[in-house]
């Protein structure tokens, strides 16, 4: 990841865009400190759950009947492998 001053990132902030979409994430300080992180659109709506979580599916799931899980009463087959 590659690191930024502010002012620097201010005044090529178009390079700091085609940077970001072509290498990823890129670092901007300020005073010295770590400030934000510039990342694309793309990556922003993955980790900020453009998808639905497994719980909300879950919780979402059409209700219907109730699964049968009994078991066969049928005998094992013997395979041949």
């Amino acid at each position: 990841m590659h690191t930024w001053q502010l002012q620097e990132a201010k005044s090529r902030f178009s390079e700091l865009v085609d940077l970001t979409l072509s290498e990823g994430p890129q670092l901007v300080t300020r005073r010295g400190q770590d400030a934000v992180v510039i990342v694309s659109a793309k990556d922003y709506r993955r980790m900020s759950g453009g998808a639905p979580s497994l719980l909300a599916t879950l919780l979402n799931a059409p209700r219907g009947e109730s699964l049968d899980l009994a078991r066969s009463q049928e005998q094992i087959r013997d395979i041949e492998l």
